[in-house]
């Protein structure tokens, strides 16, 4: 058994998984995975000037043959995007850790949050079908972020690990030897190997060719399956019913671990596999209850989501200012029982 934090944790996850390049820039509250790595002495460490560059040695090292991480916060993800969108398309396999906050550098900076999760989605340009995952005790911070790891492999592509400041920062004893896993072995060739194109430009035959609308429609379409066929393998949740409510909660990170108090009253249902969205579940779940209630740290990002596929009336619980209080929590979900069910 051992005592460790959340941000330890996912550092000693990707250690198991055969990362062997670090880059990374300090941000509240995920400094201390780069406190962790740097004493790391079967890695290459390298403490980046900016975000930008972290990146994008990340992607450097992941394209010369060995698994490659990086690790930010909100504002350090904002200036990644350019090259995690480049990364997509690139085929780069590496993984990207976002313990998120309120916000930028003014108001309420390093306070706990869950503000990214469509920054995930849709932060960088053009089409891409991210792959995220989203742990909520620190012994799955360990174990998905080796799964963060495999699914680069898999998909050759940048995942996300999306945290909160609660869960990166809690300390639990943990057992890290018993968690089960499988690695993934490299599949793409390094640079300098075969075409050796990384520009990411569509080429035919290997000669770049950006003008062409087919081979974009090519290339989206072969894209959106490898991505879907990759997360098919990942599809990571834990819903736990009780058969005498019809009242359904969908909360992940530390909200999960907050309304796991309330499983008393209501059923739970908490995504690990951010994105994909996990579709087929949560309408099956939702088909068994008539009332559904997201509970996040932001003003309903991922409740619209679950909107689009719930296929009923989503009420969501917004957990504002950087602090969750399980009493507040309660008096928002017996607020909505007094309404009328849809």
């Amino acid at each position: 058994m051992k005592l460790i934090q959340g941000n330890e944790a996912i550092s000693e996850g990707a250690l198991a998984a055969g990362m062997k390049f670090y880059s990374g820039y300090p941000i509240t509250p995920a400094s201390e995975i780069m406190h962790y790595l740097a004493k790391a002495k079967q890695i290459q460490f390298i403490n980046s000037e900016d975000e930008i560059a972290a990146i994008n040695m990340a992607i450097g090292a992941s394209l010369a043959g060995v698994k490659a991480m990086t690790a930010t916060s909100g504002p350090g993800m904002s200036l990644m995007q350019e090259g995690i969108g480049y990364a997509h398309m690139a085929e780069v396999p590496l993984v990207v850790v976002n313990v998120q906050r309120v916000g930028p550098g003014t108001g309420m900076p390093t306070m706990p949050a869950q503000g990214d999760v469509m920054q995930v989605k849709y932060g960088s340009h053009g089409d891409y079908f991210p792959i995220c995952f989203y742990p909520s005790t620190v012994s799955e911070c360990y174990k998905y972020t080796i799964e963060a790891f495999n699914a680069a492999e898999e998909s050759l592509s940048p995942v996300i690990l999306l945290c909160d400041g609660y869960v990166g920062h809690l300390y639990e004893t943990v057992k890290l030897s018993e968690t089960k896993f499988e690695l993934k072995t490299r599949a793409k060739k390094k640079l300098g190997e075969g075409l050796g194109h990384t520009t990411s430009l569509l080429n035919k035959n290997g000669v770049p060719n950006t003008k062409d609308p087919s081979l974009y429609e090519e290339y989206l379409e072969r894209a959106k399956k490898k991505m879907h066929d990759a997360a098919e393998k990942y599809k990571f949740y834990e819903y736990t019913k009780n058969e005498n409510t019809r009242d359904l909660i969908i909360a992940y990170g530390i909200c999960a671990r907050v309304a796991s108090a309330f499983t008393d009253k209501y059923s739970l249902f908490k995504p690990v596999r951010m994105f994909p969205i996990l579709s087929e579940e949560i309408e099956k779940a939702a088909k068994e209850h008539d009332r559904i209630i997201v509970i996040e740290m932001n003003a309903g990002q991922y409740s619209r989501m679950i909107q689009s596929v719930a296929k009923k009336t989503v009420h969501t619980i917004s957990v504002l200012g950087g602090t969750i209080k399980p009493s507040k929590v309660k008096q928002a979900l017996d607020a909505l029982k007094q309404q009328p069910r849809s």
